[in-house]
């Protein structure tokens, strides 16, 4: 038997987290097993449907290397790939189950529906529908047809015995079948509902494995069942659990958590990003927490998945996307910060100095603009505190006298460059008889204005150019005597 797994989001707006790592999911399946990993687009839900959003499914997975082996926009022997052009597949489908008696008509309306549902709540029960269409007569039937009343089609669930199903993960389940409410499965505007589409196109895709979150669980018998009317065979099941925003929330697109687009609007890496969903819910058996997604494609077993719902952790994901970060060549770190560089009003300022200085420290891109925001403009009201420290041996006095005597010295260095400056200063720190911290502290405070810079003194210098560092020094010498 060929693995085929399939990737079946709704274009109900941006990748959240969780589908991500669904699809993830089901294509390292598919890619270690040497089978098909298909997409299909899902949109029978038509009052949710966001403009633009399958560009973006298709869009998100390729940025990632996703590739599919089938789908909407290239096609396949089992297409088409999106349920709406699918529609005319599924009433014959229906009409099957509604002969055979595993389905039957509703034409209950919303108002009735409302009514028994509110009589259930007050009796302190759970809705369920009562199957009170299925005693129609033929007759019954014929007439409400004939008037062209609106209805349903359900599925016709026995109201005894059990419906069983075993999933790779959590063994073999059980249910009573008068647990069971009578689904929707074809709507009143003729579209399929997701409980019903997702049976057919399994079926008909030759899908071999199901993955999804464990959501459906409760669901499951009732798939079970279509499958059982229908004389198909029952594909594997395999339900993920869900990922947490803590211990008591999921992760939502609803509730507004991130999605893949956010973070790398936020400057995290596709590598990490992936790396890091790979990781929740799945353990690949060994200490290792890097992996690129061939990687992952050769690691990947069933095995290895969770029973326990994921924590997603931001502090985790940005120290794993800081490790990513490290590992880029000088190119690479340029050409990701380069957005933010222009962000920050320092596009035109050396690369090389900033790659060096940022690498280093920087997590996520976005961080960039905080970090060197004071080399595009500087903060005229900053503390004049910040030139007392105990540990450079400096106060306000020291700073102000010793930016007096760097200041001529630079106005005359001939070449304004990370080695001249080095060898400028350090030469005059030594001549004054002064530790090199004493004389590069003030420096680099006038400079940027601030404690925390994340370069020293003398890459502060090189990056702000003559004119500007030369300013921002004479500011310093100016703040300093009207302090004193």
């Amino acid at each position: 038997m060929q693995v085929r797994t399939r990737f079946a989001p709704s274009p109900t707006g941006y990748m959240h987290i969780g589908n991500l790592r669904s699809g993830l999911y089901a294509y390292l399946f598919a890619r270690k097993a040497g089978g098909r990993f298909l997409l299909r687009i899902e949109d029978t839900d038509q009052d949710r449907l966001v403009e633009g959003a399958t560009e973006l499914i298709y869009h998100t997975l390729k940025d990632v290397g996703m590739d599919w082996d089938e789908g909407p926009d290239i096609g396949g022997e089992y297409g088409p790939y999106v349920q709406s052009q699918r529609k005319a597949l599924y009433l014959p489908y229906a009409g099957q189950l509604i002969q055979s008696g595993h389905a039957y008509r509703c034409f209950c309306t919303k108002e009735e529906l409302e009514q028994r549902r509110g009589e259930a709540a007050a009796r302190g029960e759970t809705f369920k529908y009562d199957k009170h269409c299925l005693h129609l007569s033929q007759q019954e039937i014929d007439q409400k047809l004939a008037c062209g009343l609106p209805y349903v089609v359900r599925q016709n669930v026995p109201e005894a015995g059990v419906t069983s199903f075993t999933d790779l993960i959590f063994g073999t389940i059980t249910v009573p079948n008068h647990d069971l409410d009578d689904a929707v499965l074809i709507k009143a505007d003729g579209m399929p509902t997701y409980n019903f589409a997702n049976v057919v196109d399994d079926h008909l895709m030759a899908i071999s494995h199901v993955m999804r979150g464990m959501e459906y669980l409760a669901s499951t018998p009732k798939y079970n069942l279509l499958y059982e009317a229908f004389g198909w065979e029952i594909p594997q099941y395999i339900h993920m659990t869900p990922i947490m925003r803590d211990a008591q929330h999921k992760l939502s697109k609803r509730d507004g958590d991130a999605s893949y687009a956010d973070f790398i609007d936020k400057g995290y890496l596709k590598e990490a990003i992936l790396n890091y969903i790979a990781l929740l819910g799945w353990n690949p058996g060994d200490e290792r927490e890097r992996f690129t997604l061939s990687e992952l494609c050769q690691a990947f077993d069933v095995k290895g998945m969770s029973k326990s719902p994921a924590i997603f952790d931001p502090a985790k994901l940005t120290w794993l996307n800081a490790q990513y970060i490290r590992d880029l060549t000088p190119a690479q770190f340029t050409a990701h910060a380069a957005p933010y560089y222009k962000t920050a009003g320092i596009e035109s300022m050396d690369v090389d100095v900033l790659c060096r200085i940022l690498q280093p420290r920087v997590e996520i891109f976005s961080q960039i603009p905080d970090m060197v925001g004071f080399l595009a403009a500087l903060d005229g009201t900053y503390d004049i505190e910040l030139f007392t420290n105990k540990k450079s041996k400096t106060d306000a006095v020291v700073s102000r006298d010793v930016l007096i005597k760097v200041i001529p010295l630079l106005k005359t260095l001939p070449d304004w460059s990370e080695t001249a400056l080095h060898d400028a200063l350090m030469d005059m720190a030594q001549a004054q008889g002064i530790k090199n911290g004493t004389l590069l502290w003030p420096v680099r405070i006038a400079l940027a204005g601030r404690l925390v810079t994340p370069g020293g003194a003398i890459e502060i210098a090189c990056l702000l150019g003559r004119e500007e560092a030369l300013r921002r020094l004479a500011l310093g010498v100016e703040k300093l005597r009207e302090a004193n």
